[in-house]
């Protein structure tokens, strides 16, 4: 079952690097279009709000749809709003493509774990989704850095036509090895799934990534021209720094797993705290090569730790509509993309300095970790539900 896994795992890159690049080849796109940074932020914001709004409205008018043509379908929706943004004739209409591109992500990502749980053995449901979401890390390690790389020789708008190109792959793939899990995956009700997400055990981590998990953001969206004008790094440099973020990101999802299974709500309080004096020292530390670098690292690492966190508390809180709830972990991230890019960006429009968008991100990670005090009474109150084979494999 490994070539299905490969197959959703190409969507996931391609999807990782629509997601990402763009903060990589912002001052290009800003340029371009003739708008100031600040705005060309609003190309993040407006993917994120995509992802928001397209997470739980098309996971739950999908419920009852099988699988295997959902996966294509969204892939090709992906694929023609990434071309839209490849020929977008005016930044309005970037903007727009940016917005649908967003639309088909977290419920691609929410049907793909529950497919790639239903293919393998109980016991390695896990590590099929984790091979599904290493498309997404590989995406931040390589196609992010390569397209920052690239934007020196080439037009961005290639970059995103590659991007609809890595989409039409994925379907191809997806047509062509994964199977039809009708019979095998158990079609549910969107109004139960909606009623299984409605306690305060899946608004409050929702409410909490949101808003803490935005410290990350607001930082990195203006990293490249923060590099590129504070720290004084070439196009080289650059790209590599953004290599050690894919890689910082790598690490601390595989130690976060680690505490997401043993302390979540310690490890929950630890990341946030980490975030907040991470992204500070990064404020006075920017101008320094060596020390931006190992900032970035830690950055993303104590960022990353928060991530599997809280898909396992949403897990524990939702375990009757895992794929919704999964599909949720990617919305509320990505309401912290766009929540962050549009601080960072404000408090640039505002005429403050260019690293302030870090001292933004502070504050977020502050404000997460004061949200995680009702989320811990929250945890302590309730038992952990076991979670069954039988609801893993159920689709939303």
């Amino acid at each position: 079952m490994r070539m299905p896994l490969f197959a959703m795992s190409i969507g996931a890159f391609g999807i990782g690097t629509a997601e990402f690049a763009i903060m990589g080849i912002l001052p290009q796109v800003a340029a371009s279009q003739g708008v100031s940074l600040a705005q060309a932020g609003l190309a993040v914001s407006a993917y994120a709000v995509g992802v928001v709004l397209g997470a739980p409205l098309l996971t739950v008018a999908t419920t009852r749809l099988p699988r295997k043509p959902l996966l294509i379908g969204l892939m090709l929706a992906f694929a023609a709003a990434n071309l839209a943004t490849a020929l977008a004739p005016d930044f309005g209409f970037l903007l727009g493509s940016r917005f649908v591109a967003g639309l088909p992500h977290g419920a691609f990502f929410g049907a793909a774990a529950v497919v790639g749980a239903s293919l393998v053995a109980y016991d390695r449901r896990a590590r099929a989704i984790s091979g599904i979401m290493s498309g997404l890390t590989v995406a931040t390690i390589v196609g992010v850095p390569v397209s920052a790389l690239l934007i020196g020789q080439i037009s961005w708008r290639w970059i995103f036509a590659a991007v609809a190109a890595l989409g039409l792959v994925a379907a191809a793939a997806i047509w062509a090895t994964v199977p039809d899990t009708r019979g095998v995956i158990v079609p549910t009700k969107a109004a139960d799934e909606i009623r299984a997400i409605r306690s305060k055990r899946v608004v409050l981590p929702l409410v909490t990534g949101a808003v803490g998990f935005g410290g990350m953001f607001a930082a990195y969206t203006y990293l490249t021209p923060i590099l590129e004008d504070v720290t004084g790094m070439n196009a080289v440099a650059i790209a590599i720094t953004l290599a050690v973020f894919g890689i910082g990101l790598t690490l601390g999802n595989v130690f976060g797993g680690h505490v997401a299974d043993k302390a979540p709500i310690h490890g929950l309080f630890a990341a946030f705290a980490s975030i907040a004096t991470v992204l500070l020292a990064m404020y006075f530390s920017m101008s320094n090569p060596v020390l931006a670098v190992a900032g970035v690292l830690l950055m993303a690492t104590s960022s990353s730790l928060v991530g599997p966190v809280m898909q396992r508390l949403l897990l524990d809180g939702a375990h009757q509509a895992p794929s919704l709830a999964s599909s949720l972990h990617h919305a509320a991230f990505n309401l912290a993309n766009a929540n962050g890019a549009w601080l960072g960006g404000l408090a640039l429009s505002l005429g403050l300095s260019l690293t302030a968008p870090i001292l933004v991100g502070v504050g977020l990670a502050l404000a997460g970790l004061v949200l995680s005090i009702p989320l811990a009474r929250a945890h302590a109150e309730a038992a952990v539900p076991s979670i069954e084979p039988a609801e893993l494999v159920t689709a939303s």
